[in-house]
């Protein structure tokens, strides 16, 4: 199972050329990861964040193919890894069933002080559906 967000490159997205800034896919991708908390998870980031936080540690991406201003991007989103801290993530976007954007990307779960601190049950649970295998 995968979470799947549908988003529309707007203006500020985009250079003068009318192309995604490659830095905006990062913000889309934390826009991804952050309704996937609200949405699917249940754990919006602002019942979160008093208390702890869910940092990027570590991300990748690709892009094989450009987006332009007015595209509507499919994103998904599915689970690689649920580490006792840590969770490890695959997100894809395409428009017109063509890539645009893979990425993999490593969060984890701090306490307020900002160490590692284990995922809550209720969130590691609600995580489980969305744990797909690795591909090889």
């Amino acid at each position: 199972m995968h979470f799947s967000l549908r988003r529309k490159v707007m203006f500020r997205d985009c250079d003068p050329a009318g192309r995604v800034f490659y830095p905006r896919y990062f913000e889309m991708i934390n826009d991804c990861v952050e309704c996937f908390f609200a949405e699917a998870i249940g754990w919006p980031f602002e019942a979160v964040h008093p208390a702890a936080a869910v940092p990027t540690a570590r991300i990748e991406a690709v892009f094989p193919a450009p987006s332009h201003h007015g595209d509507m991007l499919d994103f998904t989103l599915s689970c690689r890894r649920i580490g006792r801290s840590s969770l490890s993530l695959l997100l894809r976007a395409g428009c017109a069933g063509q890539t645009r954007l893979q990425a993999r990307a490593t969060l984890v779960h701090v306490d307020g002080g900002g160490r590692p601190a284990p995922w809550p049950a209720p969130v590691r649970d609600a995580l489980q559906p969305y744990l797909e295998e690795a591909e090889p």
